[in-house]
């Protein structure tokens, strides 16, 4: 049964509401992303607060509860056994990692980095785990005089490539992370080779640009694809065509930071077709959490708020927003690492809730309940292969219409 023509799936990058059961296991006991962002900076949230966010994060300042929220509210555990990117959104889709993907605290073998830099004709800088901004601060000027490529990892499972578009143009630092993307799989394989392109010089100092290109592992087969069989139209916008190895999907929209992901998803509202769409705001997670910028944080927080309440504006009949996250990022902490969270879950129609009493849908077990929803509601069968146990039930006040 279709319950929705449209469902729009939002994902604001490492947004956390407080550590996983699990957070230990991982070094992050304690943390909250949301939470701690609250105790030390100034948040305006009141379109969040309404839908139900504050009735998720308890005791955090300027985070209140509200009697009747708007919306419905929850939070997800992760079952997967990791708290990076591509774990995150892959689970969001049905897909429980098995075992933790393999990364490099020690850097990457020698024997892959000296092919690595024979098949690019260039010499490599770095090897091992490193901040992105940090690095080419430090290795920047070598590079420009050597022109060899900088390589760092982080405790992701990443290969990323970095080179200064005077060094290394775009075309060829893409051309350089596809003979990584090759060369990591198997023996020695990570999720994600990601190219970080960077102008500037020593005197003013070295900036990373917009034009970052992900190139990922294939993923399992997903709810992403069983849309697509069954014929829904699908949307990604974001980062999200790289996450899935540019399958799944009808239309992509990459977008590079949250201002675009905005704009983008406003003009879908507007003028989309009926159907699915994935978006990610990214700018939390990489302008913000993975540099522990707290105010920068929250002032993005306070922006997505705003741009909420426009896009929620005249919300259509038929239309279903779910918002979360992917993992957490605590800027509070000592690390520039992800950080093992619960994620929030923020539900909103606009059909009559006066029937609905309960608005909290609980913790849910996984992230792939998010997926599962998404397919019920637009009339797709669980593929049996897929995680998730959708809500349904707990959000459409009439289970027995259809739309």
């Amino acid at each position: 049964m279709k319950h929705f023509k449209r469902v729009f799936l939002v994902v604001m990058d490492s947004v956390g509401v407080g550590e996983a059961p699990d957070a230990a296991d991982f070094g992050d006991e304690g943390c909250c992303t949301l939470g701690h962002i609250a105790g030390q900076a100034e948040l305006s949230l009141p379109t969040l607060l309404s839908l139900g966010l504050g009735n998720i994060v308890a005791s955090a300042p300027g985070l209140q509860a509200v009697e009747h929220p708007l919306g419905f509210f929850g939070r997800m555990a992760e079952a997967g056994p990791a708290k990076d990117t591509t774990t995150g959104h892959w689970e969001l889709m049905g897909v429980i990692r098995q075992c933790a993907p393999p990364t490099y605290p020690d850097g990457f073998p020698l024997e892959l980095i000296e092919e690595f830099s024979r098949q690019i004709g260039r010499g490599v800088l770095g090897n091992r785990p490193a901040s992105g901004t940090e690095i080419i601060v430090e290795l920047g000027p070598e590079h420009l005089r050597t022109g060899s490529v900088i390589v760092y990892t982080s405790a992701d499972s990443v290969f990323q490539v970095a080179a200064h578009k005077d060094i290394a143009p775009l075309e060829e630092l893409y051309s350089i992370c596809r003979v990584a993307r090759e060369l990591t799989h198997g023996e020695y394989q990570v999720d994600r080779v990601i190219a970080r392109p960077f102008t500037g010089n020593v005197e003013t100092g070295f900036t990373r640009t917009s034009e970052r290109r992900d190139y990922s592992l294939p993923p399992p087969y997903n709810y992403l694809d069983a849309l697509v069989e069954a014929g829904v139209s699908v949307t990604l916008v974001g980062k999200l065509d790289d996450i899935f190895a540019g399958r799944g999907y009808r239309r992509s929209l990459h977008t590079t930071c949250n201002t675009e992901t905005g704009s983008a998803l406003m003009d879908l509202k507007d003028t989309g077709a009926d159907g699915f769409c994935f978006a990610n705001f990214i700018d939390f997670d990489m302008l913000y959490g993975h540099r522990n910028d707290v105010a920068g944080y929250a002032r993005a927080l306070n922006e997505f708020d705003c741009w909420l309440a426009g896009f929620l504006a005249g919300w259509r009949p038929g239309d279903l927003l779910i918002l979360t996250a992917d993992h957490g990022n605590d800027p509070t902490t000592e690390s520039t690492d992800h950080t093992r969270e619960l994620v929030p879950l923020l539900v909103y129609h606009s059909g009559s809730l006066g029937n609905v009493a309960i608005r909290d849908v609980g913790t849910r077990k996984s992230f792939a309940d998010a997926g599962a929803t998404v397919a019920a509601c637009l009339g797709v069968s669980k593929p049996v292969e897929l995680a998730g146990e959708d809500f349904c039930d707990n959000i459409c006040p009439s289970p027995t219409s259809e739309v």
